[in-house]
């Protein structure tokens, strides 16, 4: 009997030390006094790329003496859509070229979610060609510009080639990754220059070219590809691409008020419209089409790429209309880049810098090309770099892929970015992802190792951070 007690009695006790840890542990938000969290590093020389390693870390009520980064929880903000690349029609025909066991081990490490994979979580398509397709096409051509009002001629045929097929085994990978549609040109007959380059939609065929959004959107569902949104045209003030168009502002709102907007209501599609899709020097032109009373109930947000301009017109935006959501969806690393200033940069404005404005998504432009940076249209683009170089069935991953691998790996769709203070001298963003990991992203740009204190929940740890470096810490 007095063994069976003294069972029952030591059992009774480690119960009340387990509740009262417990206790403790909820107390401090989760935050255990000493616990493992995973790091992973990028250095901007290279020498490295995307390196896990795991640490004990320890908080305590105070750290002296060391710059500190204070993590907020309960102070959420945006919830994030997902980080990735525009899948151009030159990348999915690389890709679709290799072998089949090439295009696995490609399509896994930026797909898959496991250990070796980024778990890429957001793609950009082109309707109809991009700059960085092999040729020139809409949906909907015609010999000598025929007019086609009724779209009789429509026909998705060039994209079952590559792209489709390619979506399909990216899907297969990856069922929840989000899908943007954007096109570079309405088809040429539909524009007062008849050209595939530059030119503005004919105001007589906006009405058809919102039935071109629409049978678009289900040609790809019947394909079983679901788009979740569309920007209505990229880069609208740069008609100088091949292909391209101009949309002014006016005319972005009264399209979207009067037939894409509309037509969307009437067919029971429930992808998002989005605005803009250029530089960040404009903010201008989001607010005046928001502005508009009959385009607003049909505009979910706006897009921004950061050829010009600086990140923080995004805020302004959202200072404007904060019911309005906010998207990053282009920025390109060129041939003639370096990977450490490349890294840098784009960590901090891209990534960092469009989170920190609340931004819903950070995508890089090109998912692949090939070692000439091809393929491209006449005109198009010849110093695109993609996230991997493809030499036929052998690849190489370029800093693009670790730019946003250092958060789509670790942040899925969900998660919400929440209040952080970085001190000077160090970028960077916290986010909260929805089984309650916590995810801080830093950037030391500056030559020499930084040390600092994270802060949480009113205690403290020590780290630091290489020189000219990028890491992200994860933990629960």
């Amino acid at each position: 009997m007095s063994y069976i007690k003294y069972i029952v009695t030591l059992g009774s006790i480690l119960v009340f030390i387990s509740c009262i840890n417990s206790r403790e542990k909820k107390e401090t938000g989760g935050i255990a006094d000493t616990f493992q969290i995973s790091t992973w590093t990028t250095t901007a020389d290279g020498k490295v790329l995307l390196e896990k390693q795991i640490q004990d870390l320890q908080f305590l009520k105070k750290v002296e003496g060391l710059p500190k980064v204070e993590i907020f929880p309960e102070e959420h903000l945006q919830t994030i859509d997902g980080f990735g690349y525009t899948l151009t029609g030159g990348s999915a025909q690389l890709i679709m070229r290799m072998n089949a066991g090439a295009r696995k081990s490609l399509l896994n490490e930026v797909f898959g979610c496991g250990e070796d994979g980024n778990c890429t979580s957001f793609l950009r398509l082109s309707m109809g060609a991009s700059d960085l397709d092999e040729s020139v096409f809409s949906y909907d051509d015609t010999k000598n510009n025929e007019p086609d009002p009724e779209l009789n001629g429509f026909t998705l045929a060039k994209d079952t080639i590559n792209l489709i097929p390619l979506l399909k085994e990216i899907l297969a990978i990856n069922t929840d990754i989000k899908l943007m549609a954007t096109p570079w040109s309405a088809p040429s007959w539909m524009k007062d220059n008849k050209n595939s380059k530059g030119g503005s939609l004919l105001q007589k065929y906006e009405a058809t070219y919102a039935s071109y959004f629409v049978k678009y959107y289900q040609a790809m569902a019947q394909q079983g590809i679901n788009i979740h949104s569309f920007t209505i045209q990229n880069e609208p003030h740069h008609g100088g691409n091949n292909p391209s168009m101009v949309m002014e502002a006016d005319q972005q709102a009264r399209f979207i008020a009067q037939h894409l907007g509309p037509a969307f209501a009437e067919h029971q599609i429930p992808a998002k419209i989005i605005i803009w899709d250029h530089n960040c020097d404009e903010a201008a032109y989001p607010i005046e089409v928001l502005k508009d009373e009959m385009a607003r109930p049909y505009i979910d947000g706006s897009a921004f790429h950061l050829y010009a301009g600086d990140i923080s017109a995004l805020s302004e935006v959202h200072q404007a209309f904060p019911e309005k959501n906010l998207y990053f969806t282009e920025q390109w690393t060129g041939a003639k880049g370096d990977f450490g200033g490349d890294l840098l940069w784009h960590i901090k404005n891209v990534v960092i810098g469009s989170l920190r404005n609340w931004s819903k998504t950070a995508l890089e432009w090109n998912l692949a090309n090939d070692p000439g940076f091809g393929p491209h249209t006449p005109g198009g683009c010849t110093e695109c770099k993609g996230a991997m170089t493809i030499d036929r069935n052998n690849y190489e991953k370029n800093v693009s892929f670790y730019i946003i691998g250092h958060l789509a790996k670790f942040v899925p769709p969900g998660s919400r970015v929440i209040k952080s203070l970085i001190p000077g001298g160090l970028s960077g963003v916290a986010l909260q992802t929805p089984d309650d990991k916590m995810v801080l992203l830093l950037l030391n740009e500056t030559d020499v190792t930084k040390s600092l204190s994270i802060a949480i929940n009113g205690k403290n740890a020590k780290t630091e951070i290489l020189p000219k470096a990028v890491v992200t810490y994860v933990w629960q």
